[in-house]
């Protein structure tokens, strides 16, 4: 297969004359996108009403997405389902797996794990009253922990701040060989990286589906449980959407069989319409294909920025086999040069507390768009564009 990425950009809607490499924080829409909500609250919603969970199969979308979802991430058909928040499928990811590995003492995870998880498990063991601990180490210290005292290790794949890529077969070995489990969280490299989570016998993952999904803002996020789990595990919330008889109305809770029991409440309808059409268009796409064209984009860029001689420190891996689809830099001014490069009609984004991100999709990049954002850097660069937001109080979101 050859992916047409020129053709794929076309697309996607991106403001007239925007560079977009945020990517990593929100995805862009599809041009069709509008349409296409709009063509299910007309056609389905406002003609189906009520009716709609069984005519149209409403009730059956969080294992369909699922399963379009399996595709991109290399599981295997009904071992992910979509629905609710990513913190909370990392509370039922962590719950399940500490339940299999209750008798070991530690969750190992690293600094650069995305804080949310972090405050997930946090909350998660002192809720179980503090019969596990939560050990936090460095990145490059991850494989010296994982020991016999390991219960589950909990990883993102790609770290937010730095995109630095772990090995995730070699470290799902290593914490299988110690008797530990596993929990990925591919927020940062679904839709980006090739992901074999069957292959590399995963035992959990999770990830959202508003970052390289391009879901929309809030889109569902997803569970991923390995087959030789999902009937020995336990979701932590008992779900109407779970029971294996919801419209009986028991009292008591009775789990539905497979994947299907993770599932919790109803779920937003609309989103997944949103979603489901944004994911429609990975039918026609290599993973590799894209993995190659986004190396190819972020080498690029890394390289034209080196040309500018100009304060930006690199704190993403040179090497792009050790990096996801995020280029981070380092700089004292981090916030006000990345509000003068949006204003300049650059968007990244910035993360505390100096670093200036950005992320790397070729299905709405080319080469023109990283000459052209070089260009825009070195001018807010040279200029000292970035003064005039020195002072400016941070927003809410950066």
């Amino acid at each position: 297969m050859k992916s047409n990425f020129l053709n794929l950009k076309k697309n996607f809607s991106i403001p007239k004359g925007t560079i977009y490499l945020c990517g990593n924080s929100l995805g862009p829409p599809l041009k069709s996108m509008g349409n296409e909500v709009k063509k299910f609250v007309d056609e389905e919603w406002a003609k189906e009403l009520v009716k709609g969970w069984n005519s149209k199969g409403w009730f059956e979308q969080s294992k369909k997405i699922g399963n379009q979802i399996a595709k991109i991430v290399g599981a295997d058909k009904e071992t992910i389902i979509v629905g609710d928040t990513l913190s909370t499928q990392v509370f039922q990811a962590l719950t399940c797996a500490l339940k299999l590995n209750q008798n070991r003492r530690y969750v190992l995870t690293d600094n650069g794990n995305f804080p949310a998880d972090i405050y997930i498990a946090e909350g998660l063991l002192k809720l179980l009253g503090d019969k596990h601990e939560l050990k936090i180490v460095k990145p490059e210290d991850i494989i010296e922990h994982i020991n016999d005292e390991v219960a589950v290790i909990m990883l993102t794949e790609a770290d937010y701040r730095t995109g630095r890529i772990y090995d995730m077969k070699n470290i799902t070995q290593l914490a299988h060989s110690s008797g530990a489990l596993v929990i990925w969280d591919l927020a940062h490299t679904a839709g980006v990286v090739p992901i074999k989570l069957s292959e590399t016998k995963a035992d959990f993952a999770v990830g959202c589906t508003y970052k390289y999904l391009n879901g929309g803002p809030g889109s569902p996020a997803f569970i991923y449980i390995a087959p030789n789990h999902i009937n020995k595990v336990e979701p932590a919330l008992f779900g109407w959407h779970g029971h294996k008889n919801p419209f009986e109305f028991n009292l008591n809770y009775l789990p539905s069989s497979g994947i299907e029991k993770m599932k919790i409440g109803s779920p937003s309808i609309i989103s997944f319409a949103s979603l489901k059409h944004a994911l429609d268009i990975w039918d026609n796409i290599d993973m590799n294909e894209l993995r190659l064209k986004s190396i190819e984009l972020s080498e690029l860029f890394i390289s034209e920025i080196d040309k500018l001689s100009i304060d930006l420190n690199l704190v993403s891996p040179r090497d792009p086999y050790f990096r996801g689809n995020q280029v981070s830099y380092s700089l004292e001014n981090g916030y006000a040069f990345m509000q003068a490069l949006i204003q300049e009609n650059l968007i990244g984004d910035f993360r505390s507390p100096n670093l200036i991100r950005f992320g790397f999709s070729p299905l709405y990049l080319d080469e023109k768009d990283i000459i052209n954002a070089v260009a825009i850097i070195g001018k807010v660069s040279r200029n000292s564009l970035w003064r005039k937001f020195s002072n400016q109080s941070r927003k809410i979101v950066t």
